[in-house]
């Protein structure tokens, strides 16, 4: 594949026509259906529309019954509005350079001749379930479709890095990308990780996602993938690789995509918290797929209750699920294991037996024993739900 190519009138008739698209059909307000309209972009199938520009589309709930989440399907969020939607392979190439021995550009065919890595990891964004925070809090006011279960393949960054040779006093690698503000005064979305963090073996650039090329609204030709930590560092349409002998002060570091800095990354509701640290590892969370909040159910009848759970890198040990409101627990039977950095799908069968409103709800461990809230913690961003949620069905 040489290049790919949308031309701007094609992003921008998406965009004129959102007022004529069909409303949200089928898919309950719930846990997962943000409140918008269904939108087709270039590459995509029907999304959930939070903004057009920049893209901000939400994943269906019925795509999370999969294991792999489809490319059309994969959730999309870009930060500032000029994003790239043409680029020819021919003459784009990742600029490496910095605090290094030596500096060079890497083109398609540099990275496919490094040594490939291939696995399956959850992809999900920072503020994924925002809109269920309380009280209210700014922001792109997802649902939970915000996510999805993704094979990448691409080259080590590890390994780019050792041919530019690192120097020893070099504290932070930085990431630009193809996309840029509508004005100058709009700072340009650059993200930084510790060195320690950047060498790590599992850290890749990735140009293939399900084995075929990135879609350009998920970041062709090539993007960052840190497995494990929310998305926010997953800088798309990959440009600039700058290994960096201080930290890097920029608004996307400081002061966005700041947690509070204590163990739950919380703060009373409706406070500011008084130090900060940057986002990083993805918490355990545990997701009811099925029944969907206010389904009505036979009595007397099996019905499954089904899920996804995944955790920042450490795989899942168990799922329990209640149906009493989390005064008892069963432990659920756990799907395909697709390696550590992947969801895992869940189910357990229910045969209610008396009329009456239940209370579902999951609630995940993974394998160094991190859990769940009962309750929602709250910052001001809306970052990290991971609570245990509940899905409330009647029965009869």
């Amino acid at each position: 594949m040489k290049s790919r190519s949308f031309s701007r009138r094609d992003f921008l008739k998406t965009a004129s026509s959102i007022g004529m698209v069909t409303a949200l059909e089928g898919i309950p307000v719930d846990l997962f259906a943000s409140e918008g309209k269904l939108v087709r972009f270039p590459e995509k199938t029907d999304l959930i529309l939070l903004t057009s520009r920049p893209p901000q589309l939400e994943t269906p709930k019925h795509f999370f019954k999969e294991l792999i989440t489809p490319n059309e399907a994969l959730f999309v969020r870009w930060h500032i509005a000029n994003i790239p939607t043409s680029v020819d392979l021919q003459t784009w190439r990742i600029k490496v350079g910095g605090n290094t021995e030596r500096s060079f550009e890497l083109s398609m065919d540099d990275l496919k001749g490094l040594p490939k890595v291939s696995y399956t990891a959850v992809i999900q964004c920072a503020g994924n379930g925002r809109s269920l925070f309380e009280p209210r809090v700014p922001g792109g006011q997802w649902g939970n479709g915000a996510m999805g279960n993704v094979t990448w393949g691409g080259a080590r960054l590890k390994d780019i890095l050792a041919k530019a040779g690192v120097k020893g006093d070099s504290v932070e690698v930085s990431f630009n990308g193809l996309d840029s503000g509508p004005l100058p005064t709009v700072p340009d979305l650059v993200k930084a990780l510790p060195v320690d963090k950047a060498l790590e073996e599992d850290i890749i650039i990735a140009y293939e996602m399900n084995g075929k090329p990135l879609t350009m609204l998920n970041g062709f030709p090539a993007r960052l993938v840190v497995p494990g930590w929310y998305a926010s560092y997953w800088v798309k349409a990959l440009s600039d690789v700058t290994v960096l002998s201080k930290p890097l002060e920029t608004f996307w570091m400081n002061p966005a995509y700041r947690i509070p800095a204590n163990p739950c990354a919380c703060v009373p509701p409706g406070t500011n918290p008084g130090k900060t640290v940057p986002i990083n590892r993805m918490d355990t969370r545990s997701l009811i797929i099925e029944p969907s909040q206010g389904n009505r159910l036979p009595m007397g009848k099996e019905v499954t209750i089904s899920g996804l759970a995944f955790s920042g890198g450490y795989g899942i040990k168990d799922v329990v699920v209640s149906v009493d409101g989390g005064k008892t627990w069963k432990e659920a039977k756990l799907g395909k294991d697709l390696g550590k950095y992947s969801w895992v799908l869940w189910s357990l069968p229910w045969r209610p037996s008396q009329k009456g409103k239940y209370t579902l709800m999951a609630r995940a461990t993974d394998s160094i024993g991190e859990s769940q809230p009962l309750d929602s913690l709250w910052n001001p961003a809306g970052y990290m739900r991971n609570n245990i949620e509940k899905v409330d069905v009647t029965v009869g």
